[in-house]
């Protein structure tokens, strides 16, 4: 099913789109770490995936059935926001990308996100190992049409 047959399906794409970004090592050291433009850094994503949602004060579960189709993509998604969130409070909002990824709790943050992104794309009938979409390309697919 494509994400917007969901009541909030931007906020569902936004979502996954951070998951996606946080959930991929090689997208972090190519375009985060170099600094390539158009992707925003890991800041950006964990502000895209809690802003809206503020899935850093409550559950995914709370979303189950406007962002989120299931309690299982839901869980998955509650345990990403957690670990990514811990090291964004231990490093700072503002640190630079390569103290995210220097942290000895990012492997497991990233396998967090794969987790959940894998889960969240394959439910929206997409292949979850295609590149992370630029956020000029985000902008476009949440455009009120």
């Amino acid at each position: 099913m494509p994400a917007n047959d969901m009541p909030w399906w931007r906020w569902r794409t936004n979502v996954r789109s951070a998951l996606h970004m946080l959930s991929d090592p090689v997208f972090q050291q190519e375009c985060w770490l170099a600094g390539q433009p158009g992707y925003g850094d890991v800041t950006d994503a964990v502000y895209r995936l809690v802003e809206d949602t503020w899935l850093d004060n409550w559950s995914a579960e709370k979303y189950v059935g406007t962002i989120f189709r299931d309690s299982q993509e839901a869980a998955l998604v509650d345990v990403a926001v957690l670990r990514v969130l811990r090291i964004m409070h231990q490093v700072g909002a503002d640190a630079p990308v390569s103290a995210y990824l220097e942290h000895h709790g990012w492997p497991e943050a990233v396998r967090a996100a794969r987790e959940a992104h894998v889960r969240l794309a394959t439910n929206d009938g997409e292949d979850p190992d295609a590149p992370p979409r630029t956020l000029e390309v985000l902008a476009i697919m949440t455009r009120a049409v």
